[in-house]
C-alpha cells in the first residue's frame, strides 16, 4: 500500500525535524550504524579542531606578543638612531663651521703675511739701494782720501767700517793691523773683539788667484779670531783698493755666498 502524497511530505518533514525519528528510519533501513560513525566521526573532527584552533589562537597570541615586542625594539631603534642621526647632523654643521671659521682665519694670515712679504720686500729694496749708495760713496771717499793724504788704505778702512757700524747703532773701536797669539801668531788687518769685526785689507788684486788668496786671508783671520775671542764674527771685511771688472764681478759674488761684506776702489 503506498503513501498518499500528503503522507509522503509528512514523512519527510519529520525525518527533516526529529532526529530520532530519523535515526529510527535509519536504523529501519541498515543506516543506523553508518550514523554512528559519522557521528563520532564528527564528534572527533570537532575535538581535533578544537585543539588545532587552540594550539593555532595560542601560536598567534604568541607571534602577536612577539611582534609588540619587535615592534618595541624597531621604535627603540629608530629613536637612537635618530637621536644619532641628529647628533652627527648637528656634528657635521658645527665641523663645516669651523672649517669655514678656520678657512676665513687662514685667509686673514695669508693676506697678512702676503702684504709683510711684500713691505718687506719694499723695506729690503730701499736698504739694498741706500746701502749700495753708502758703500760707493765709501769707496769713493776712501781713494779720494788715499790719494789726497798718502794715508794707509787699512786706516782709511777701519774709520769707513767703524762709520757704517755706527749708522747701524754699533759702536765698536777698528783695531788695525792687530797680532793674534793663535797656533803661532796671525796678523789680522781689521779687528774689533766686541762684537767681533774681522776684515782683510789688500790694495790691488790683478786676477783670480789673487782674489781666491785674499779669500784665504780673510778665511784664516776669521778663524783665528774666533779661536782667540771664543765668539763668532758678527761682520767679515774685505777691501780692496783696485781690481780689473771681471776680478770685481768675481769677489762680489764669492762675497754675497760667503756673508762677507766687500767693499771696493777702482774698477776697471
Amino acid at each position: 500500500m503506498g503513501l498518499t502524497p500528503e503522507e509522503k511530505r509528512r514523512f519527510l518533514r519529520a525525518l527533516e525535524e526529529d532526529e530520532e525519528f530519523r535515526l529510527a528510519v535509519a536504523g529501519a533501513v541498515g543506516l543506523g550504524e553508518v550514523l554512528r560513525e559519522l557521528r563520532d566521526l564528527r564528534r572527533d573532527s570537532e575535538r581535533r579542531w578544537r585543539r588545532w584552533y587552540k594550539t593555532w589562537k595560542k601560536f598567534l597570541e604568541e607571534n602577536e606578543k612577539r611582534w609588540q615586542e619587535n615592534e618595541k625594539r624597531w621604535l627603540e631603534n629608530e629613536r637612537r638612531w635618530r637621536e644619532w642621526f641628529e647628533t652627527w647632523r648637528k656634528f657635521q654643521e658645527e665641523n663645516e663651521k669651523r672649517w669655514q671659521e678656520n678657512e676665513k682665519k687662514w685667509r686673514e694670515w695669508y693676506e697678512t703675511w702676503r702684504k709683510f712679504l711684500e713691505e718687506n720686500e719694499r723695506r729690503w729694496a730701499e736698504h739694498e739701494k741706500l746701502e749700495d749708495q753708502r758703500f760707493k760713496w765709501v769707496q769713493s771717499a776712501l781713494m779720494d782720501i788715499r790719494e789726497a793724504l798718502g794715508r794707509g788704505l787699512e786706516h782709511l778702512v777701519a774709520r769707513a767700517v767703524e762709520d757704517l757700524l755706527r749708522e747701524r747703532g754699533v759702536e765698536c773701536r777698528i783695531r788695525v793691523n792687530v797680532t793674534l797669539p793663535t797656533a803661532g801668531y796671525k796678523e789680522v788687518d781689521i779687528f774689533c773683539p766686541s762684537p767681533l769685526v774681522v776684515g782683510e785689507v789688500t790694495t790691488a788684486v790683478k786676477n783670480i788667484k789673487e782674489a781666491e788668496d785674499a779669500l784665504e786671508q780673510l778665511r784664516r783671520s776669521v778663524e783665528a779670531a774666533e779661536r782667540f775671542t771664543g765668539a763668532t764674527t758678527q761682520l767679515k771685511i774685505l777691501a780692496v783698493g783696485s781690481a780689473p771688472r771681471e776680478v770685481a764681478e768675481y769677489l762680489r759674488k764669492k762675497a754675497e755666498e760667503e756673508g762677507i761684506h766687500l767693499i771696493l776702489g777702482r774698477e776697471y
